[in-house]
């Protein structure tokens, strides 16, 4: 509770346009979130996927994706192996949280290894689980997720060889509670997901404006980079090369890189940053104003409110314990019997931009997948990513795609946007 008020304190309230935190209290922020995270978190997903014991491993430059997401704001990675050994003693008790590892993490894992008195990191892990005798070690293994999946080849056979045939006999996939893990937010977080997500649409809304296109002479390039300059100077990291396109009357296809933004354009943007941890992802439609125009052509208005019917359509469908897959088909059929015509492709974020969890189709497959096995859970922040074709009266019917996306939390009940969603076109002034 305590560190929730403290998050509130410092994100809830709006802060002046595109300010960000200091470094320093980013990584005090930081850390309160990891750790609260490990105690009061980790504890029942270990239990509720049967895991009495969870090793993770990792060596400098080779990454595994849950093992970043449990290291202090000042161990930015795995240095040289960094090895995690957490055991649940039981009901009642906390887990035991270790590292069998050279350097230290900021207080979050008990060191439990002196290589001049054993030199063999490996010995020591294997005296350590022997010591404590678990009946179900879990590892990160999944050829279905790469977010699960981070425990090397090399790696895997050292640790089965270390363990012995008895031990290792003990290994099981952690596939599941590494996703639940990577995908389940606490109550701090998803306050503090608020200010990262007003971050990403303050930024968003100022490159989509008169003060950063003059129409005529900005190119679509020229809008990517300027949003990549932007997010450097806010110290705030792109997950992905910002995305621009322009649709235009009369042209065949979306126009993109060098082509210059003109007065009469639909001007489309995906933009993504991580801020304290979090990512965002979100899409964005702009109308550039024609001279003498105060609104965008009524079809352009209308087909971004077919989206919105869309997003209706979709958020209605998505139930605590649904899979992906049941979603997708459930929210398809409704969007389908409204004479709407959907593409449904939306995806948790989290510490990832694509996180891990719940896939609900993809935008080159409108079918059921085995990414979208995974069953929906409570506390889970979304990209409600969708797009829906419609004919614009006033451009002689042609067809556009409206492409939207919208940060969301869904908190087992019903899906709330963190920021509102876009309803109106953002109009930007011809000069």
């Amino acid at each position: 509770m305590r560190l929730l008020l403290i998050v509130l304190l410092l994100c809830a309230a709006p802060a002046p346009a595109l300010e960000t935190l200091p470094l320093r209290e980013r990584a005090a922020l930081h850390d309160r979130i990891v750790r609260d995270r490990l105690d009061t978190l980790l504890p029942g997903l270990m239990r509720e996927a049967g895991i009495d014991m969870w090793i993770l491993v990792a060596r400098e430059y080779n990454e595994d994706p849950v093992l970043a997401t449990m290291l202090d704001s000042t161990s930015f990675h795995a240095r040289r192996r960094t090895i995690l050994l957490i055991h649940d003693p039981g009901p009642g008790k906390p887990l035991e949280r270790l590292t069998i590892s050279r350097y230290g993490l900021g207080g979050l894992f008990a060191p439990a290894w002196v290589p001049e008195e054993e030199p063999d990191q490996w010995k020591r892990l294997a005296e350590l689980v022997g010591q404590r005798n678990p009946r179900r070690i879990g590892i990160n293994t999944d050829p279905g997720s790469a977010l699960a999946d981070g425990l090397t080849h090399a790696e895997h056979g050292a640790l089965v060889a270390a363990l012995g045939p008895e031990l290792a006999g003990r290994l099981v996939p952690a596939a599941w509670l590494a996703t639940a893990w990577l995908e389940t937010r606490t109550p701090a977080e998803i306050a503090t997901y608020g200010a990262v997500v007003r971050l990403a649409h303050g930024l968003i809304r100022e490159g989509l404006s008169g003060a950063v296109i003059a129409p005529g002479v900005t190119t679509a390039r020229d809008l990517q980079w300027w949003y990549r300059t932007r997010m450097a100077e806010l110290a705030v990291e792109p997950w992905f090369h910002p995305s621009v396109a322009i649709f235009r009357a009369g042209a065949r296809s979306e126009l993109a890189g060098d082509t210059v933004i003109l007065p009469g354009d639909l001007v489309w943007t995906d933009v993504g940053i991580r801020y304290l941890g979090l990512a965002t992802d979100t899409q964005t439609l702009a109308y550039v104003l024609k001279p003498g125009e105060t609104a965008a052509p009524a079809g352009l208005a209308a087909g971004l409110a077919g989206a919105n019917r869309v997003q209706d359509a979709l958020t209605a469908s998505m139930r605590a314990g649904m899979s992906g897959n049941a979603i997708l088909l459930e929210a398809r059929a409704r969007a389908l019997a409204e004479g709407l015509r959907p593409s449904i492709y939306s995806h948790p974020v989290g510490a990832h931009g694509h996180g891990a969890g719940a896939a609900i189709g993809f935008w080159d497959n409108q079918e059921p997948t085995p990414m979208g096995a995974h069953r929906l859970r409570a506390g889970t922040l979304w990209a409600i990513e969708l797009s829906h074709t419609a004919a614009v009266p006033e451009w002689g019917g042609q067809e556009i795609p409206f492409r939207t996306e919208v940060n969301a939390v869904f908190d087992g009940r019903a899906v709330r946007y963190i920021d509102g969603r876009q309803t109106e076109l953002i109009l930007i002034p011809s000069r």
